[in-house]
């Protein structure tokens, strides 16, 4: 395995640094200004996590790529980390929306595309019951609310370093011993975790039981493979595990498939038959309108009807005012319809082999001990030599330093990685010479990093 020389990184960082700076004055200039009345001089927080001195302004973004408003062309394969999956602003979603958007925005009250939404998630996911939100964290904040409600239970299981938005009970790691502790990153928790949730390993089905074995757990709340922490497979039978264990221990199985429906059209819980109570997903289903949703059993929804009195529906902490509105609606059935359709993904999965493949020879070439790993559109590369096993291998692997490093190169190349891993997405515009730009690139990237 070859030795990374930190001091070499440096110097080569600091160079990509001022590169950045130089070839890119418009972003500069409307970043300065930005900070004015936004902190970081951005939008939304996160966004100060891109690699560089300061963000890149997007002028326009179609298909696989975007412009900046200094008139660089990027190949992006971050796609809004899955909000746009289905590429920037797909044609058969703008002409929805923009048929929509004069006909009614937002009315709370149903439009018909409602129906052919719902239809067409319980086709693809194989349960037959579905709400809407504006986001899957919103929709899994409520699918626990509900495993709460019916199970009379208060505890949340999740696997360490998930994720699952911005759900409170899931920003939560294992500590010393099996406790359950705050992440590091959990800003303003209002209760400890210790009291909301309980962590096991991923891939750990007796750890799981050991926390279901307490007898107060509500729902077991999953990625049936771990996506932000770096790509995590699940074992062989391991899904299938935690589904015969939530139902001997009678908590609620979800599966959160925002990031995971990039396995296939029905998400990795269809391509691999698996049967969960509840299941997530969102932002790329509407081809980049903000959108969420969850489905669930014909048995979880008559517990509800009898649960729940009609009085109280609107006060009780789930739904929206904004939830299934027209123009989310009418994003939703022309994205599931025509755009994210099997085709899609026959094109999108081999594109993500190809970039793992060229990825995998980079490392390779310089004997750099990383690896790669595949989740159909998806694929990541990590500082370990081997496939992490689960959530805790997974993020001591990360090299903060490095990732900025490789990330402000592609960058600086014309090539945008998702900020806070090594990943890249495939979308239906992403091209073959995409990819190869991708893998000489980083060919290039590795070999002087390792020279």
């Amino acid at each position: 395995m070859t030795s990374l020389d930190r001091s070499r990184l440096a110097r080569l960082h600091e160079r990509e640094r001022a590169a950045f700076t130089a070839s890119r004055t418009r972003s500069r200039e409307l970043a300065e200004r930005a900070r004015a009345h936004m902190p970081g001089g951005v939008p939304m927080s996160w966004m100060v996590k891109w690699p560089g001195d300061f963000p890149v302004f997007v002028e326009s973004a179609a298909g696989a790529h975007f412009t900046c408003v200094d008139g660089i062309d990027h190949v992006d394969l971050c796609l809004g980390d899955t909000g746009a999956m289905m590429g920037h602003s797909p044609a058969a979603t703008v002409e929805a929306v923009t048929r929509q958007l004069a006909r009614g925005i937002t009315t709370m009250l149903p439009t018909e595309d409602a129906i052919a939404v719902s239809t067409g998630l319980a086709e693809r996911f194989g349960l037959p019951y579905w709400q809407f939100t504006l986001t899957a964290t919103d929709a899994n904040r409520h699918a626990i609310r509900y495993a709460r409600l019916l199970t009379g239970r208060s505890k949340v299981v999740v696997h360490n370093w998930c994720y699952h938005g911005s759900v409170d009970e899931a920003f939560a790691t294992l500590g010393e011993g099996g406790t359950t502790v705050d992440r590091p990153s959990n800003i303003g928790a209002p209760v400890p975790t210790s009291e909301t949730t309980r962590v096991v390993e991923f891939n750990d089905l007796e750890a799981l039981e050991r926390a279901l074995a307490h007898g107060d757990v509500a729902a077991i709340l999953v990625e049936p493979a771990l996506t932000n922490i770096g790509i995590v497979l699940p074992d062989e039978g391991y899904n299938e595990g935690v589904r015969e264990l939530a139902t001997r221990y009678g908590a609620l199985l979800i599966n959160d498939e925002t990031h995971t429906i990039c396995a296939g059209p029905g998400g990795f819980t269809r391509a691999h038959d698996l049967h969960p109570d509840l299941l997530v997903t969102g932002k790329s289903i509407g081809g980049g309108i903000p959108c969420g949703t969850f489905g669930f059993t014909a048995e979880i929804a008559d517990r509800i009807a009898r649960s729940v009195e009609l009085e109280d529906i609107d006060v009780g902490g789930i739904g929206g005012t904004l939830a299934g509105n027209g123009l989310s609606m009418a994003a939703m059935k022309a994205t599931l319809e025509q755009v994210m359709t099997p085709a899609a993904f026959e094109h999108m999965v081999p594109l993500a082999d190809a970039w793992a493949d060229g990825v995998q020879a980079g490392i390779d070439a310089v004997g750099a001990g990383w690896h790669v790993t595949r989740l159909g559109a998806r694929a990541e590369y990590n500082f370990s030599a081997v496939p992490s096993h689960d959530g805790q291998q997974a993020h001591d692997s990360d090299d903060f330093e490095l990732q900025q490093y490789l990330h402000l190169y592609a960058l600086n190349r014309g090539i945008l990685l998702t900020p806070f891993h090594n990943m890249a997405l495939m979308c239906p515009d992403t091209t073959a010479a995409d990819v190869e730009a991708h893998t000489a690139m980083f060919l290039e990237c590795v070999q002087e990093l390792f020279a």
